[in-house]
């Protein structure tokens, strides 16, 4: 039986382990989060921010769900098999193969592979934190423009690998940075309740403007 949207969303929400856990914590979160902020701001009582939180939830989703068969400390969901022929592993050597830019490829072949397990838990790392940024709604104009880069660097590395679809990791490089540019976190998300606090403060000062240039 093929599989289809709703029972591969039931599969990830329900799959015993600490990760699905934490998954559901930070779902939780999320809705306590907006529930929150639609509660108590009344400028976040608006449609626009209701649409902006699920959309942003949404892509979060996408960000853990890729994040879940690259986790160290093999950085692949099939360990047994041979290193480069899954997980992580497996799609640094497509781009060092089908990179669009010559030295993309040779960084990847000459520096990323051969140090593999110094550079993975970097790339592992990223995705979750914009997977946890996004969720959240915190830090969310920073980690938009981060997951951006990380899509950028995807849409290039994969440009011509067999099977792949440029256009999707360009469109996903857009979201990004829509979520960036328009500051999705305020909507419903804690860097809306930060933006909240910050309007009290006196004077603008450095680590206002510091925050502000996150959220």
């Amino acid at each position: 039986m093929n599989p289809n949207p709703l029972a591969d969303a039931v599969t990830f929400l329900t799959t015993p382990g600490w990760l699905s856990l934490t998954f559901l914590t930070m779902l939780i979160i999320s809705i306590g989060l907006a529930l929150y902020g639609f509660a108590t701001m009344r400028d976040q009582r608006d449609p626009g921010h209701i649409g902006r939180w699920v959309f942003r939830l949404l892509v979060g989703v996408m960000w853990w769900q890729q994040s879940l068969w690259k986790v160290p400390p093999f950085y692949t969901d099939q360990p047994n098999e041979p290193f480069g022929t899954t997980g992580l592993a497996y799609w640094m050597g497509l781009m060092g193969k089908h990179a669009a830019i010559p030295l993309q490829a040779d960084i990847v072949n000459q520096i990323i592979l051969p140090n593999f397990y110094l550079f993975a838990p970097m790339v592992y790392g990223l995705e979750v934190l914009t997977a946890v940024s996004l969720i959240l709604g915190v830090f969310v104009r920073l980690f938009g423009y981060i997951g951006a880069l990380q899509i950028l660097n995807l849409w290039l590395g994969l440009y011509s690998a067999p099977g792949e679809w440029p256009w999707t990791y360009f469109f996903l490089l857009l979201l990004q940075l829509i979520f960036a540019i328009g500051r999705y976190g305020q909507s419903l998300g804690i860097d809306a309740i930060i933006a909240t606090r910050l309007r009290f403060r006196a004077s603008p000062g450095i680590f206002r403007r510091l925050i502000d240039a996150m959220i």
